[in-house]
């Protein structure tokens, strides 16, 4: 297990005592809690974002995170180039991202495929 994305009622639910209790289960398993700051927690590679009466979701990228994908100029067969532009592309447009974030991502990735010498007409 790896990651574990839960949405509680804080006046229903003590968190500290379900973490407690997941400790408990299993001995060589540790859980531990990342709670949401500003209304905002990071899960996989997504930020989402608490609202008044919803959610929303932004691309998230750790911050050692270079945006460095194959160079086109290598030489590794095309379908593997392709195929990293194409999860870009595919995490873009799958997620339901607010305009201004898929902008702001859009602008992202075409300047990825520039870092790596990528034609941006092909996104």
């Amino acid at each position: 297990m790896d990651d574990i994305l839960i949405v509680y009622n804080e006046s229903k639910t003590d968190i500290d005592c379900i973490v407690e209790c997941f400790n408990k289960l299993t001995p060589k398993l540790e859980f531990t809690l990342e709670r949401e700051t500003n209304c905002r927690i990071n899960f996989l590679d997504i930020t989402i974002c608490r609202e008044q009466e919803s959610f929303s979701v932004d691309i998230y990228r750790k911050p050692t995170s270079t945006d460095v994908i194959i160079p086109n100029d290598s030489c590794h067969p095309k379908e593997h180039k392709v195929a990293a532009i194409r999860y870009l592309h595919n995490r873009m447009v799958s997620y339901q991202l607010a305009p201004e974030n898929l902008v702001k991502e859009h602008n992202t990735i075409l300047q990825i495929l520039n870092n790596n010498k990528y034609d941006t007409s092909i996104l």
